[in-house]
């Protein structure tokens, strides 16, 4: 069987269907229909392009997170809870802006021109931060260590916070477009571009962590030993390069024009049916309306038609006609089959998407309890002493070395057992990197039960390094997880609501976040009674975070175990 590398070389003639199935809704940036610019547009030649302006953009945007808490504490003066405070306002508030810009690109001004916008704003939010960090704090000496936000500059303080939620706003509102964008350059109807398609993801989140590691390592040093005011203008610079480099391929780029609001789409459904929640349904599914067009595969509206399923029959009735409804349509009373398809497709991929909830819990733990677990080991290495923290690069570390592994190796020997063009399915995949999520906390716990062990018998502390493979299991866990679950967000979303799709995936990291502080609340509360220390007191050697690990560990199968029968249901969406 053919290397991914003869596959992805792999050029097909220029097919009658290959790009027409697609009709006009895919245009290149002068809104010229794909089938006449095929050979200039799309592919890799677009999506170089687009794989240098996320890694440019995730080096700006992890510039801020990685240090945000220590610029607030020692610039803006604030106290420890103001600023995990407005940090923690700050990173929701990237996660939800995602859902304002998907509903803007599958609406009103696509992918392409939503990016640009929220692009734009972004810039200008980076600019005010780092002009902040030019203006002189209202205290000076020792006397500013003892107030708080209220005690610097108000002007500093306000420009400050209006760049940082314009940064979110920007970063949020062109995560859900980008991947979407990038993938919108491969048509499935060609083979050798479909697996392009399933490769690029992988070299998306590739992009991604090459920017985090930059920042994780170059920035941040710059940000605590050259000062602020360089250390913001930095991530600043790239927004711009990042920006130029998107400008710079729009003569390559495959443009999906909008096809209308997604939510009014759905919502249209849900009225009909439930208006006509006391017709019976046909016999025959065919009689149900669909808008008919010269291409039988697509709607008027620019829609792939889906053929009809007999899952959730009770919506179907938003697509029976009345007598009335032969003579007029009217899309709150009578929806096409399609759009019913495409709202049985929604609620089909909600159990996959809630398991995504767990997995981030535990993602969430390499940046909370694993730091702390790492300050109670000992950290010199020979003359070096190495920070906690810093062992977070090993993430990044592990998806950069693994990105190109699973790419060119793991795939095509994965393709000669499974028979799957991509070697894993979407599925598969995002069920091998919950596995490795439960493997992760079984090794944080195995390593804390040793440190607890060797603490206990007052031996030598246990060396930081040990905690190196839970570290490199998150990266793995990333690439199978991560990446397998934006392609199947991305693949089995209705046309009409892939960036909508993809920030709802995106949503799922906050909540894991918010999961991961309900299980610590709980496990906090319920083991600090009678008087007794807890799990995860002040001092880890007098609690059992080897417990909590073991806790995440049996959710993490639990949730496993769910998604594995929720995926053996699953009816992948069928396009005429």
């Amino acid at each position: 069987m053919a290397s991914l590398k003869e596959n992805l070389q792999l050029e097909e003639p220029l097919l009658k269907d290959s790009v027409l199935h697609r009709g006009d809704q895919i245009v290149d940036i002068k809104g010229t229909p794909a089938p006449t610019t095929k050979n200039r547009t799309g592919s890799w030649k677009a999506c170089k392009f687009i794989l240098v302006t996320e890694c440019f953009e995730e080096l700006a945007y992890y510039g801020i997170q990685f240090n945000l808490v220590t610029f607030l504490k020692t610039i803006l003066r604030q106290s420890n809870v103001s600023a995990a405070r407005n940090y923690t306002n700050w990173q929701g508030t990237c996660y939800i802006a995602p859902l304002v810009g998907a509903i803007v690109a599958d609406s009103y001004l696509g992918r392409y021109r939503t990016t640009l916008a929220f692009f734009a704003v972004y810039l200008m939010g980076m600019a005010a931060m780092s002009i902040s960090a030019s203006i002189p704090a209202a205290c000076t000496g020792l006397d500013c260590l003892h107030q708080d936000a209220s005690s610097s500059s108000s002007s500093q303080s306000a420009v400050f916070f209006l760049g940082l939620y314009m940064m979110a706003i920007g970063a949020g509102g062109i995560k859900p477009c980008v991947s979407s964008f990038g993938a919108d350059q491969f048509d499935d109807g060609v083979p050798a571009e479909r697996l392009k398609k399933s490769s690029f993801f992988n070299w998306f989140f590739f992009s991604i962590y090459i920017g985090s590691f930059v920042s994780g390592t170059v920035v941040v040093w710059v940000q605590d030993h050259c000062g602020w005011v360089i250390g913001l203008w930095i991530p600043t610079l790239f927004i711009a390069l990042s920006i130029g480099s998107f400008l710079l391929g729009s003569s390559s780029y495959r443009v999906q024009k909008p096809l209308g609001s997604p939510l009014a789409r759905v919502s249209q459904v849900v009225v009909a049916a439930f208006l006509k929640r006391n017709v019976r349904l046909p016999r025959d599914a065919s009689l149900l309306h669909e808008l008919l067009a010269k291409d039988t595969s697509m709607a008027d509206d620019g829609t792939k038609k889906l053929q009809h399923t007999p899952v959730l029959s009770f919506l179907d009735k938003a697509a029976v006609i009345s007598y009335t409804e032969e003579l007029y349509s009217d899309p709150w009373r009578l929806c096409t089959v399609t759009q019913v398809e495409e709202l049985k497709i929604v609620i089909g991929m909600l159990p996959i998407w809630a398991t995504g909830i767990v997995f981030f819990s535990v993602l969430a733990q390499f940046s909370s309890t694993f730091l702390e677990q790492g300050r109670m080991m000992d950290t010199s290495v020979g003359a070096f002493a190495i920070p906690p923290a810093s062992l977070a690069s090993f993430d990044a570390v592990s998806v950069i070395l693994f990105v190109p592994l699973y790419d060119r190796v793991l795939t095509p020997a994965a393709r000669r057992f499974t028979g799957n063009e991509r070697g894993f399915s979407e599925l598969q995949r995002f069920g091998i990197g919950l596995f490795l999520s439960v493997l992760v906390m079984a090794a944080a716990a195995v390593v804390e039960t040793r440190r607890l062990a060797l603490d206990r018998t007052a031996a030598a502390p246990m060396c930081i390094l040990w905690q190196i493979p839970q570290y490199l299991l998150v990266g793995a866990s990333v690439v199978f997880a991560c990446v397998g679950q934006s392609e199947f967000f991305y693949n089995e979303a209705p046309e009409s609501m892939r960036s909508l799709s993809t920030a709802l995936g995106l949503l799922t990291v906050s909540l894991g976040s918010y999961l991961s502080s309900l299980v610590v609340t709980v496990v906090s509360t319920v083991t600090t009674r009678g008087s007794e220390p807890g799990w995860i007191p002040d001092d880890l050697n007098k609690g059992h975070l080897d417990c909590f690990f073991w806790l995440i560990a049996a959710l993490s199968s639990l949730n496993l175990a769910v998604f594995i029968c929720c995926a053996k249901r699953y009816k992948c969406k069928n396009v005429s």
